[in-house]
């Protein structure tokens, strides 16, 4: 599995209303159901009202190259333009040598 981590940056609150004009839309929906597609979420950071961050998780590297090489990502990409967003990217690869129960004493 490969998690990217998006934080979507503007001025005037313009983050959330990307958002949520991603989720009114139903364009978040969408991709939710593209194949390969785990989880897409918007969070909105405590400590900064211009970020909105964004936790899109896939299957697999083809799974998010299939979903780069959509129609969808014109919508996006017009979309972060509307609202003059800025990026910034973290990306993690799933460990599969991660064994659960030595986090779990942890974990309430």
């Amino acid at each position: 599995m490969i998690t990217v981590n998006i934080y979507y940056s503007g001025t005037n609150g313009n983050a959330r209303k990307f958002a949520c004009e991603m989720e009114n839309s139903g364009t978040a929906e969408k991709i939710r159901s593209e194949a390969g597609n785990i989880r897409y979420e918007y969070f909105f950071p405590m400590n900064d009202p211009e970020t909105v961050l964004l936790i899109d998780s896939w299957k697999d590297q083809e799974a998010i190259d299939v979903h780069h090489s959509s129609p969808m990502m014109q919508t996006i990409s017009a979309l972060r333009e509307k609202y003059d967003l800025h990026m910034r990217v973290e990306r993690f690869v799933s460990d599969a040598e991660y064994e659960a129960d030595k986090d779990s004493k942890f974990i309430r």
